[in-house]
């Protein structure tokens, strides 16, 4: 496709940024808007985005999604679309603070829908989450299943997006595709994630948090297959015709909590110490992507297996010198 410009929320973040990438690396113009917020420290985000340092193509606007005053500050010029991949993450944080999740997540994403529709930005790709399927006994997930009964507020706030930008795309025909991550790892994880922090723990030998029997399950995506999922989405969005729907975006296989931690020792070369520590409000026991939809209607087509995308993924924090 011919340059585009296209509005990048969270691009400071662990997928935003390697997206924001891509998007350079094939000549798009990108503005990303983050609030680089202390969920984690800001410095790695920071850190993420630091190579587009003076490109006159990629600027940076911070500020709150959810603040009207940050979406006023954006250029007053023409986007392309919108990759909105902002968001208050983390499904036990969320239990603690559901009001925040609520704010964030769906008022914010409201926002940004009407903030597009009113700019005339036709094209809208979201992350949504594995998570709006709850603990659902039919695997693998697939779009038409159920997604009316999460276990989270997190998971709520991503289904309440997910119906929010469907009512947009009724309303005012927007296109819309909402992509339903499974866990992605990978190089700039967030820190706080089990991969990201197991590895870091096992390499320094401190203990391990291993919630339940180690028997949970999940569909783990490396982040270079997640990016050839978002970009074939904003293609998708191109069609001329309004178009609306939801895409699973995982790798179609699952791994135990236990076999996870055993391909980090693996990895790393040493063991860890595990401390085995009751099973955790919110959490699911299994997420499993059916792709049927994604790669026909996307051409999806994961390629890095779990062992190699770990492989991967501890080289970059030996070489970075975090995780």
């Amino acid at each position: 496709m011919p340059r585009q410009t296209i509005l990048l929320t969270g691009g400071a973040g662990f997928i935003g940024s390697h997206v924001g990438d891509r998007l350079r690396a094939r000549g798009d113009r990108v503005v990303v808007l983050d609030d680089f917020n202390d969920y984690y420290d800001p410095a790695i985000k920071r850190a993420n985005v630091a190579a587009h340092a003076g490109d006159p193509d990629y600027r940076i606007v911070e500020g709150d999604l959810s603040d009207p005053v940050t979406l006023a500050r954006l250029p007053d010029e023409p986007f392309d679309a919108v990759i909105h991949l902002a968001a208050r993450a983390g499904v036990r944080p969320s239990v603690a603070d559901p009001a925040l999740y609520a704010r964030v997540n769906v008022t914010g994403t409201v926002m940004l829908l009407e903030w597009a529709r009113t700019r005339g930005v036709r094209r809208f790709v979201m992350a949504s989450s594995s998570s709006v399927y709850g603990k659902s006994a039919v695997v693998p997930f697939s779009e038409d299943d159920r997604a009316d009964q999460p276990i989270s507020p997190y998971a709520a706030s991503k289904r309440a997006t997910e119906l929010h930008a469907a009512a947009f795309h009724h309303l005012y025909g927007t296109r819309v595709a909402c992509l339903r991550f499974f866990t992605v790892f990978g190089p700039r994880q967030r820190p706080d994630l089990a991969i990201a922090s197991f590895i870091r723990r096992i390499d320094r030998g401190e203990p391990i948090p291993v919630y339940g029997d180690g028997g949970t399950a999940r569909d783990y995506t490396y982040v270079d297959d997640t990016l050839q999922g978002v970009l074939a989405a904003l293609e998708w969005t191109a069609a001329p015709e309004p178009r609306f729907g939801c895409f699973n975006l995982g790798n179609c296989r699952t791994v135990t909590l236990s076999r996870m931690i055993e391909t980090i020792e693996e990895a790393l070369g040493r063991k860890a110490v595990r401390r085995v520590l009751p099973e955790q409000p919110g959490d699911v026991p299994i997420t499993w992507a059916d792709l049927t939809r994604a790669r026909a209607a996307l051409g999806y087509d994961p390629q890095v297996p779990f062992e190699e995308g770990i492989a991967r993924q501890v080289a970059w924090y030996r070489d970075a010198g975090r995780p």
